[in-house]
């Protein structure tokens, strides 16, 4: 069992791992190819670092707490191939940082923080870079979040964004036991991959106003949500599916989403 002398700081969502086998388990998910770039995001104590460092041909890490920077670099010393970068990973300019690595395979995979999980999911989709596997530690209940199908309540509008991109997997659950400090909730692994081909968008950006919007009161249905849009052709697109302006966001497909997008943005 790994451990750390160093000071926790619970604004930065700091909880470490402290089984090597856990690690071995999240990194092995990811599948990593000769050629490859990692993007990790908070190393903290760099047990998932060292295990990234083993089978990736360069890791690019990024850390917000500069305290850590003299136990990173002692953790760190026999690992040449890893880069870290003290900085807010969601400041970060993403395509300039892997622009300076040459690479066939990109990859992000990490224990990332719980209060910031969906904003980095979002800075990764919104870059534009393919990654091959996004593999992430996430709080159990937000994992159930992106994998769930429609119908169910956990389904919102993160899960449709994220469908539209991924095939999301729930890979295994870890225990919030193994952690040091350990946290008040338990965690699950999940893994994107990006699916080989995607429903015809003509502005994601569009999508996913819409798709924010027809989730933004989650007691209300569409003709309520999407108020300031044309509900005529909303209500033609349903019509399609067999609904009507009565159904709530909860209940359509992402397909669905696309079309509602795509036909108001004609």
């Amino acid at each position: 069992m790994e451990k750390y002398d160093v000071k926790f700081k619970k604004k930065f969502g700091q909880n470490f791992l402290k089984d090597v086998n856990i690690v071995k388990r999240i990194v092995s998910c990811a599948g990593i190819e000769s050629n490859s770039l990692v993007i990790e995001v908070g190393p903290g104590g760099a047990i998932m670092t060292r295990e990234l460092a083993s089978v990736a041909d360069n890791v690019l890490a990024y850390e917000i707490d500069t305290d850590l920077e003299l136990e990173l670099s002692k953790r760190l010393e026999n690992c040449t191939n890893v880069d870290v970068v003290f900085q807010d990973f969601l400041t970060s300019n993403l395509i300039e940082d892997t622009s300076k690595y040459n690479y066939e395979h990109l990859y992000f995979v990490s224990n990332v923080p719980y209060y910031i999980t969906t904003p980095i999911l979002m800075k990764l989709v919104e870059s534009g870079l393919k990654f091959e596997k996004i593999v992430m530690m996430v709080q159990k209940e937000v994992g159930d979040r992106f994998s769930t199908s429609s119908g169910n309540k956990e389904y919102g509008s993160i899960t449709v964004l994220l469908n539209y991109f991924y095939n999301v997997k729930k890979e295994f659950f870890v225990s919030r036991k193994q952690f040091v400090p350990e946290p008040n909730v338990d965690s699950v692994i999940v893994s994107f991959s990006e699916k080989s081909e995607k429903l015809p968008l003509n502005d994601f950006k569009f999508f996913e106003k819409i798709v924010r919007d027809s989730f933004q009161y989650k007691r209300k249905n569409l003709r309520n949500n999407l108020k300031n849009y044309d509900l005529d052709i909303v209500s033609d697109v349903l019509q399609e599916y067999g609904y009507d302006l009565t159904v709530r966001a909860e209940a359509l497909d992402v397909n669905v989403f696309v079309d509602i997008a795509n036909a108001l943005k004609k």
